[in-house]
């Protein structure tokens, strides 16, 4: 199964987004227009815009509507990671430096104020309030995720508690946006908007726990980054806290988190990559792939369901 078959049903529309991406950077500053191409090139397999036109598909089919919220998704999508580096001081991003690393970090942070402010007024164009409030609300949900999770410090305890709340708010939420936001601009039922919003939640969650395993065990040509470089800059994923959990009397995580030396990284890596954690968080990844299937069960079984419904396969079984 690749991505090409998946969205072959809608494949004219997604360039069509892709051309609205494209033409964000028609600006009139040269600088401003540089670093939008640079975040905006080659900006991973668009996903979530994907999912706001296949949402779109179970009733009023709209383009003049739904092209402007997939792009507004998407924008705000790539504001997010060009803040994130920031935050996490990434040096590279989907194989090349990050725009903080290229341009620093100053210039980093207002292109990533800028692509938000430019995803809003997108999603206003579409003209609906509901959808309005929901992508402002999306917004607040991320950056308060992000917020929080500066100041947490790791505790075994309640990590696994934390994780789950922080990847439903960093990335779950931005994926039900995008299916809610579509089927609310396809005028479809409370029902069928319910459907696509706990779908794209469940999508989210599985899409971010297959994330964190393949950041151990992809390799860097795979991943566009060093293996390991969220351990290495001290987040502490699913992975990390399921071995910290089986091996209590080993410190090696914390011992991470306090040095982030390179052989101590690379260890940690090593251990983890060859323990059963990793088999332990893709059986959670499938298991939220199962929710989301199950929430379509209300809408029309067509072409576009079955869509959603591979999507979902796909992710759990995707390699970069």
């Amino acid at each position: 199964m690749n991505l090409s078959d998946i969205y072959r049903l809608i494949q004219d529309d997604l360039e069509e987004v892709e051309r609205s991406l494209e033409a964000v950077a028609d600006v009139g500053s040269p600088l401003l227009a540089e670093l939008l191409r640079y975040a905006l090139k080659n900006g991973g397999k668009r996903i979530r815009p994907s999912l706001t036109l296949l949402a779109g598909k179970f009733c009023v089919y709209d383009l003049a509507l739904l092209v402007p919220m997939a792009t507004a998704v998407e924008l705000l999508h790539t504001a997010t990671l060009v803040h994130d580096d920031i935050v996490d001081n990434s040096l590279i991003r989907r194989g090349k430096p990050t725009v903080s690393r290229a341009w620093g970090e100053n210039r980093a942070l207002l292109l990533g104020d800028y692509l938000f402010a430019k995803a809003g007024r997108l999603a206003a164009t579409t003209g609906n309030l509901r959808v309005i409030r929901l992508f402002s609300q999306a917004l607040m949900t991320i950056s308060g995720g992000e917020l929080n999770q500066t100041g947490v410090t790791f505790d075994l305890t309640q990590a696994r508690e934390h994780y789950f709340n922080w990847i439903s708010a960093k990335t779950a939420c931005l994926f039900s946006t995008a299916t809610e936001a579509g089927a609310i601009l396809s005028q479809a039922s409370e029902e069928i908007i319910r459907a696509l919003k706990d779908y794209g939640h469940n999508f989210g969650m599985a899409f971010q726990l297959v994330d964190d395993v393949l950041d151990f065990t992809g390799n860097e040509a795979e991943l566009g980054k060093p293996v390991g470089s969220d351990l290495g800059e001290g987040i502490v994923t699913l992975p990390s806290i399921l071995f910290a959990e089986a091996n209590p009397r080993d410190n090696l995580i914390k011992k991470v988190i306090e040095n982030r030396d390179a052989d101590t990284v690379a260890h940690a890596v090593e251990d983890i990559r060859n323990s059963q954690v990793i088999g332990e968080c893709l059986a959670l990844a499938s298991d939220f792939c199962s929710r989301a299937s199950r929430a379509l069960d209300v809408l029309p079984d067509n072409s576009y369901r079955q869509a959603l419904l591979d999507l979902a396969t796909y992710i759990v079984e995707r390699r970069r």
